[in-house]
């Protein structure tokens, strides 16, 4: 299967690519990194090259795009096979291919990425997102989100506003998230907000740390 082109993608992936150089090891050995909806693929396979220590492991939810991120993925022997992943169940549930649930990978991941998923998903996700990287991260582990989120109740600018309404009025479990909300999630699972980055597009990065 050809490659999927997702613009959107396309256009942060250097924005982020630059975030990850500054708070991620290029040199420490052996690290490992899980993406929760990895999407076409575009940034694990690019993130990759830059970080040979690293381990990728993409995942997804829509097993039809798996074809397109084994095609970007293609030559970067540090980006494995997809799996399939349902966030919003705990994952001492999942049944994936890479045996990736808590009974093998508790405490055993360097870093989780989620990137513009938390707007276009169930709350349900979101919750899920937060207790499984408390299980999956190794103390110290980073979380790192990115997408548009509101802050402390306020959504900013108006072009963020209408997009919240369209995705709402497409599925009323949609929805940007707040990051007050999100420290909730957070902070009940062990996660403490490190850092919250003004990100291009009027999107922005969220670094959440296991203690």
């Amino acid at each position: 299967m050809e490659k999927i082109t997702y613009f959107p993608a396309e256009r942060n992936k250097d924005p982020i690519l630059n975030l990850l150089k500054r708070v991620l090891s290029k040199t420490a050995p052996n690290l490992r990194l899980l993406e929760i909806s990895s999407g076409v693929g575009v940034h694990a396979a690019y993130f990759a090259k830059e970080f040979p220590n690293i381990t990728f492991q993409p995942s997804e939810f829509n097993m039809a795009l798996f074809g397109s991120i084994n095609a970007f993925r293609q030559g970067v022997e540090n980006v494995a096979h997809p799996i399939f992943i349902d966030v919003s169940q705990p994952c001492s549930e999942w049944q994936n291919e890479a045996n990736v649930n808590e009974r093998c990978c508790a405490n055993q991941f360097d870093c989780i990425l989620n990137f513009n998923m938390l707007h276009g998903t169930s709350i349900a996700c979101a919750k899920g997102l937060f207790h499984n990287a408390s299980k999956l991260l190794k103390r110290g582990g980073l979380l790192i989100i990115y997408g548009p989120h509101a802050v402390d109740g306020i959504l900013t600018p108006e072009s963020n506003v209408r997009f919240d309404v369209l995705i709402r009025r497409e599925n009323p479990e949609w929805g940007i998230r707040d990051t007050r909300d999100l420290c909730k999630m957070a902070i009940e699972k062990g996660l403490s907000l490190q850092e919250l980055i003004d990100m291009p597009a009027n999107n922005k990065c969220l670094i959440w740390k296991k203690e």
